[in-house]
């Protein structure tokens, strides 16, 4: 009880220590503020950034991929060489997990589209375009006409830039000519259904959606490439991983981050980027927290003196003068959640578009991610800065003699 009342005590004096000099406690709960609020608005940026790219890379390929081991290890002699057959059944089984919602087949293939007139290569994916569309969401951003809806004619959607290139529209008759899985020829007269962009000026430019039926009969095979599981929530993935793996030994599943290169690159480089700027507004604070609970210290040397003379012990002081610390670093990194938060919230109502980023031809909206663990972290290790920072100076500060205190001036 007695520990509890001292404890208190040294509470209420350091509290009252804090507000002595309120211009300079003010700029100190200023800078901590400030550089609270950067550090949250800076790591609510980079969640954001980070959990983009993961919805765009998953909602790609799938949160899981289920292929044959050689498909993803190997390179084919023929197209489908390694794909997957007996695919109703296969989807079958694993739409029987809870935590599957869509199965998606894709059959990959390339060769040459043509208008007629000029011929250039293309990459195409035969996918079920019933739910295919609806998952990559704003991913994928129609241009001109519409989506595959009509499945018993041969129809593509094309990337914006092979669009331009072949100088197609909705409605224009192409033809499409690929090697078969027999290594002949093969060709077939498609209608433009739509245009569609990614975003990603390297992709349009080659893109070529068609109905899986159409892909396979082009092809002259059953075979799908390999199929895209998408799960009710994506953080379930390497439990749904493991769960599948053991029902499907004899096939392969890869995660969505095992073929998201983009993504784990850029996560390095933010890593690295938000890492270093957390590290200097981190020393900047502790510095300036540092010089005004010197300058309160130094300022205060006859009266520490004469507490000491008192009986007061240093520990006790350097107990207050930390105490100091946690109130002014507490306060500013409390009002720097606030003002990153409002931010944040801010940002939903009056969106502010980011100008397109290296190898992309869209911007994107400008988000906050709102972290609890984050804010937690970040105001925790503010008042735990000030705190040393604060305990450290005083320590110094009190070495001197009791004589010397009470004679400074």
């Amino acid at each position: 009880m007695r520990l509890a009342r001292i404890d208190t005590t040294w509470l209420r004096f350091a509290f009252h220590n804090a507000l002595r000099n309120r211009r300079r406690s003010l700029v100190t709960v200023s800078v901590a503020a400030i550089g609270t609020a950067a550090l949250l608005l800076a790591g609510g940026f980079a969640y954001s950034t980070y959990e983009g790219l993961a919805q765009a890379a998953a909602r790609s390929s799938g949160h899981l991929i289920v292929g044959t081991s050689a498909h993803f290890d190997k390179e084919e002699d023929t197209p489908l060489q390694y794909g997957l057959s007996e695919v109703a059944q296969l989807e079958k089984h694993i739409l029987s997990d809870a935590a599957v919602r869509y199965v998606l087949p894709r059959v990959d293939f390339s060769g040459l589209i043509s208008n007629g007139d000029k011929s250039t290569i293309m990459l195409g994916v035969g996918i079920d375009a019933n739910a295919e569309f609806a998952v990559k969401g704003p991913f994928l951003k129609v241009v001109a006409g519409k989506i595959l809806e009509d499945q018993k004619s041969a129809e593509i959607v094309l990337g914006e830039a092979l669009a331009r290139s072949l100088k197609a529209a909705p409605g224009s008759n192409l033809t499409l000519m690929v090697s078969t899985t027999e290594g002949a020829l093969n060709a077939i007269d498609v209608n433009v259904s739509g245009i569609v962009t990614t975003g990603v000026p390297d992709i349009d430019k080659r893109l070529v959606y068609t109905d899986i039926r159409t892909a396979q009969s082009l092809l002259h095979t059953d075979k799908v490439s390999s199929l895209g599981v998408f799960l009710s929530d994506m953080n379930a993935t390497p439990m749904a991983q493991q769960q599948l793996q053991k029902q499907l030994s004899g096939l392969t599943i890869q995660t969505w981050e095992d073929q998201a290169f983009f993504y784990k690159s850029v996560r390095e480089l933010y890593n690295r980027i938000f890492g270093a700027l957390g590290l200097i507004i981190s020393l900047i604070v502790v510095f300036v927290v540092a010089n005004a609970m010197a300058m309160a210290i130094i300022e205060r040397t006859r009266e520490t003196g004469s507490l000491r003379a008192m009986g007061t012990l240093p520990a006790e002081l350097i107990r207050s003068f930390s105490y100091e610390g946690m109130f002014l670093g507490g306060s500013g990194a409390l009002l720097g959640a606030a003002m990153a938060l409002a931010v944040a919230l801010l940002l939903t109502m009056f969106p502010v578009q980011m100008p397109p980023p290296p190898g992309r031809s869209t911007g994107y909206p400008l988000m906050i991610s709102l972290d609890l663990s984050m804010y937690v972290l970040t105001i925790s290790g503010m008042i735990l800065l000030s705190m040393l920072s604060s305990a450290l100076i005083a320590r110094r500060t009190l070495q001197q003699s009791v004589v010397d205190a009470l004679s400074h001036t």
